[in-house]
């Protein structure tokens, strides 16, 4: 299995709001996420799958949030562990960050544990985190802190 056997597609229609809401469910930083708010975020951005050209199925996602000319913010973006290591995770970053309009966007993320990927593309943990806030409201009944 190569890279050239999967697509990157920005298309919302092949968006697979499941699939996604499957693993998202499960990460670190969406842990017991409700459908219901996956494919609303999934509406309120740029949202870019990974597929396997043999069937179709959705291996990988990412989404940017964003004005579309000054601000964008990369969020949710993973592989399934069956298809890590041959790419997949460069390609959807590579596509959100190629997104038209959005060339000249100062962009940000959140990341535990991927700040080697994110470094080859520029980003740079924020030299003054006192510049930087926060407001973290309650999440839905049933649902794990987002």
């Amino acid at each position: 299995m190569t890279l050239d056997d999967f697509e990157i597609s920005s298309d919302p229609a092949r968006i697979d709001a499941d699939a996604a809401h499957a693993y998202l469910t499960r990460s670190y930083w969406a842990k017991g996420v409700s459908k219901a708010r996956v494919a609303e975020s999934i509406a309120g951005s740029r949202a870019f799958g990974a597929y396997r050209k043999s069937d179709g199925a959705q291996v990988g996602f990412a989404r940017v949030i964003t004005d579309g000319c000054r601000f964008a913010y990369l969020a949710d973006v993973f592989t399934l562990e069956e298809v890590r290591g041959i790419g997949i995770g460069k390609a959807l970053v590579e596509a959100a960050l190629a997104s038209p309009g959005l060339e000249r966007c100062t962009w940000m993320l959140s990341t535990d544990d991927a700040h080697g990927l994110y470094r080859r593309y520029g980003f740079e943990v924020v030299a003054d985190p006192k510049q930087t806030m926060r407001l973290k409201r309650p999440v839905d009944a049933g649902e794990d802190e987002v």
